[in-house]
């Protein structure tokens, strides 16, 4: 990549300056950004030539000055060809800290990824959740391998990471990782958060990421009709273990909670209310934000039979809550068995409360967002893009509104 680099000697006036010799500067400019430094000589301002950055006259001092200018300015040249010859990042400031013997370690962008994870894990249980962690170290690893990918080296020097790293990063996710669209513009997310960190400590003097327009595409979100949430309600399964991870599946159903809602729902959190009724009263632990969910009588049901639970009784915790990786597990078996056709996992439950249970029943958008945790409302109305079903239903009752206008028109004639 081509680089412009210029040098220039000038006379630099101090503050309140009136007479007298000034301090001769070196001024170091590549691709529009400088650096300076004094090179520790005096000239007269009258006896400077701007133009020629050099001092007007023949004396053998004149002479002296002048040859002592065009030695540093030759090593400063030098050390601009050691520079390039070695295809290291060449800024004013690298330039001008070689030329000083000031020369830095670089920062590496794996060093500063992992301090930056492990400052972050020290917040878990305080400001950040877990999940939250485990994406920046996924993003970590992937980071790693990409840099062993494609530059054949264990780490990288924060300055070399420009616009051509970005997008190749971006392309080895698709490809080599097999990562979505969404999944890698995440990836992309949290590095980036890297490089600004780089970029607000001063490490870095521009932004990689200008030019770069990933963007997260809306996904349709599958959810279970109302027919194949009976048809789960009513199997019995010879299984213990699989009727446990039925109710489980089915409270979450009927209250939207996540599974690490669930996991940490305690007896505690089940208030009586100025209605009468019983309610959920937590935080998200995604995002710290109230859920406050009145009970339907399923969801009742459900928990009264795990009332007398031994796991229960001495957690405290409202259910016995495996492991999710183990709840997915079984989820696939409860959906062989009751034939659903989709993919059930158990975020699937908090997709089915928020549509076939609320919206498609005629609760508020504005309610269902508050029941779910949703930091945002458009977070809630990517559920009403899927229902079908309830755009039938209300063109239904309008169908039959019509009709009974038109009966009632033609009655009155």
């Amino acid at each position: 990549m081509k680089t412009s680099f210029s040098l220039l000697f000038y006379l630099k006036k101090p503050k309140n300056y009136v007479e007298g010799p000034v301090p001769i500067y070196i001024r170091i400019t590549i691709n529009g950004q400088r650096a300076e430094t004094t090179v520790s000589r005096e000239c007269e301002p009258n006896a400077w030539h701007a133009a020629a950055g050099r001092m007007k006259g023949t004396k053998e001092s004149v002479r002296s000055l002048n040859a002592y200018l065009e030695n540093l300015r030759s090593k400063i040249n030098d050390a601009h060809a050691q520079l390039t010859r070695n295809d290291a990042v060449v800024t004013a400031e690298i330039l001008k800290n070689k030329f000083l013997g000031k020369e830095d370690r670089p920062k590496m962008i794996l060093e500063v990824f992992a301090e930056h994870n492990q400052r972050f894990g020290m917040l878990v249980g305080k400001e950040v959740a877990k999940g939250t962690l485990d994406r920046y170290e996924a993003s970590y690893r992937h980071t790693e391998r990409y840099i062993r990918s494609k530059y054949r080296t264990t780490d990288l020097d924060i300055r070399k990471i420009d616009h051509e790293f970005i997008m190749g990063y971006d392309f080895w996710l698709r490809t080599e990782r097999n990562c979505n669209n969404n999944s890698t513009v995440k990836y992309i997310k949290n590095f980036k958060k890297i490089i600004l960190l780089c970029l607000d400590n001063g490490w870095i003097d521009r932004n990689p990421f200008i030019k770069y327009k990933g963007k997260v595409k809306v996904v349709d979100r599958q959810c279970l009709q109302a027919d194949e949430i009976e048809r789960i309600h009513l199997k019995e399964f010879a299984a213990a273990r699989l009727n446990t991870i039925k109710d489980i599946f089915l409270f979450s159903c009927y209250t939207g909670l996540a599974y690490v809602d669930i996991s940490n729902l305690s007896r505690a959190d089940l208030v009586d209310r100025f209605d009468g009724e019983t309610w959920i009263n937590i935080n998200r632990q995604k995002t710290d934000i109230p859920t406050r969910v009145p009970l339907l009588p399923q969801a009742l049901d459900i928990l009264a039979k795990y009332k007398d639970h031994p796991v229960c009784c001495n957690s405290g915790k409202a259910f016995p809550v495996p492991s999710n990786q183990k709840m997915n597990s079984y989820l696939k078996e409860i959906a062989d068995i009751c034939g659903i056709n989709i993919p059930l996992t158990f975020h699937i439950a908090r997709h089915t409360f928020a549509t076939t249970v609320t919206l498609a029943n005629g609760v508020p958008i504005e309610s269902v967002s508050v029941m779910l945790g949703h930091t945002n409302i458009k977070t809630t109305q990517q559920y009403a893009k899927i229902l079908n079903i309830k755009l039938s239903m209300d063109m239904q009752l309008l169908k039959n509104k019509l009709s009974n206008g038109q009966k009632q028109l033609s009655a009155d004639q």
